[in-house]
């Protein structure tokens, strides 16, 4: 940014002294809150989403938790911490949360771990007579009704209560750098809020220890789960940055399989639905995932909304929807997709654009292993477009959607009715991707 004017010096002197009174009488609970000197520059808990920075520097911009004082600035290295940092949803006060090293979610208020037995005490659940009461070859091929099934949501609800984390609008949630910050086993919750920003943590383990079965979901059933790392739902002007997703250490192959479909204590990634929009989603790395990223819930999901960025993301390990769009504008550039199987994850397609979405993939770069076919790499229902050019497949400058178009009967429409404006630091060429992105995505770059 441009050096302050002179002026604004004194200024922020004085600010900076009153500040420092202000953190003093509050003590040393309040947390600390630095003003930083150099006119101009910010510190990482400050900053705020660069202008024209994707879809969520529109309107009011991205700001999070810049303003915060000193009363609304944490640094938490528990479950029980991060809840009272978080606070009440309906508070909307900039507020600024430092983590500190790893939050296990599936811990109690004193910090005991808690595995799933716990969350199930006292429910009258256990998967052993689960299985037995819904077993289609005696129960049917209906949906699972009755006291196992009431036990499945009393202990679900426990689960819930511990490892969800409600995220009020106007909140950075940064981690400490050289502190290995994230979050395991939780799920932080964006709804019907705006203005979040979420920095520089690893979201892992984040499982759910009681899955529903559903004997309609496709032809032979399927295990489903809940809870995504990250879920944005009627969420607005939300920045995604610099943050790790991964199911490590529990991989999708060392699942059980009941009722002949695998037991999926997995669900999303970073979900961004219900209306959500303007968001942008840039250097994070998406590892070890099956059902990546969804943007929009259902075909009416929300018309005139659901504009999201991704650009300079890495998406290695990833089996699907990366993402997989519907209704929206959204813009992908830059962007870097391994489709080598990784820990068992073997791709099936990276994009999926239905229910007439707009997107625009341009400068994105695919690393395929020899034998792979790039029709492969898209998905629709014919109603979708993708736009855009200048991607790369092993470095060879290749046209994505001739390509599916040319193997598939529902054809991905080529045009979209809108044209990106909002492209901060688009590079037109993907060639160097693959070494540039190695060091600069995911958690734990930040400084």
């Amino acid at each position: 940014p441009p050096p302050r004017p002179a002026h604004r010096r004194s200024l922020r002197g004085r600010r900076t002294l009153v500040v420092t009174a202000a953190v003093a009488a509050a003590g040393v609970g309040a947390g600390v809150f630095v003003l930083n000197a150099n006119a101009g520059a910010v510190d990482l808990y400050h900053q705020s989403l660069p202008a024209k920075d994707g879809w969520a520097a529109s309107g009011s911009g991205t700001t999070g938790g810049a303003k915060a004082d000193a009363a609304h600035t944490f640094t938490v290295s528990t479950r029980a911490q991060l809840v009272k940092a978080l606070g009440s949803v309906s508070d909307t006060a900039p507020r600024i949360i430092k983590v500190k090293g790893t939050i296990d979610a599936n811990t109690s208020d004193a910090g005991k771990k808690l595995t799933c037995a716990d969350h199930a005490s006292g429910t009258g659940y256990s998967l052993a007579a689960y299985l037995k009461a819904y077993d289609p070859a005696t129960y049917g091929k209906k949906a699972p009704a009755g006291s196992q099934e009431n036990a499945r949501k009393a202990a679900a609800d426990k689960q819930k209560k511990n490892i969800v984390f409600r995220v009020p609008s106007n909140t950075t949630i940064v981690g400490v750098p050289g502190t290995k910050a994230g979050i395991k086993g939780g799920s932080l919750q964006v709804q019907n809020v705006k203005n979040v920003i979420v920095r520089n943590l690893t979201f892992s383990a984040t499982e759910d220890c009681f899955p529903q079965w559903d004997p309609t979901d496709g032809s032979a059933g399927e295990w489903n789960s809940n809870y995504d790392s990250v879920t944005l739902r009627g969420a607005t002007n939300v920045w995604a940055d610099h943050n790790t997703f991964t199911d490590a250490p529990t991989f999708d192959t060392s699942l059980k399989t009941y009722f002949g479909r695998k037991y999926q204590i997995h669900d999303g990634a970073l979900d961004i639905t219900n209306g959500s929009d303007l968001v942008t989603v840039e250097r994070n790395l998406f590892d070890c995932h099956d059902k990546t990223m969804l943007i929009g819930s259902s075909d009416t999901d929300s018309t005139g909304k659901l504009r999201v960025t991704l650009h300079h993301n890495v998406w290695k390990g990833i089996v699907q929807r990366a993402p997989l769009a519907r209704i929206g504008q959204i813009h992908l550039y830059n962007n870097l997709y391994d489709t080598t199987t990784l820990n068992g994850y073997t791709p099936k397609y990276s994009i999926d654009s239905r229910a007439k979405a707009q997107v625009v993939a341009e400068h994105n770069a695919w690393k395929l292993p020899s034998g792979a076919k790039v029709a492969k790499l898209l998905s629709g229902d014919g109603t979708g477009s993708i736009a855009g050019g200048g991607n790369l497949v092993n470095g060879t400058a290749t046209d994505i959607v001739a390509a599916y178009n040319a193997a598939s009967s529902k054809k991905i429409r080529t045009t979209v009715n809108w044209k990106p404006t909002l492209t901060a630091g688009l590079q037109t060429s993907a060639k160097n991707l693959a070494t540039e992105l190695a060091t600069t995505t995911g958690a734990g770059v930040l400084k």
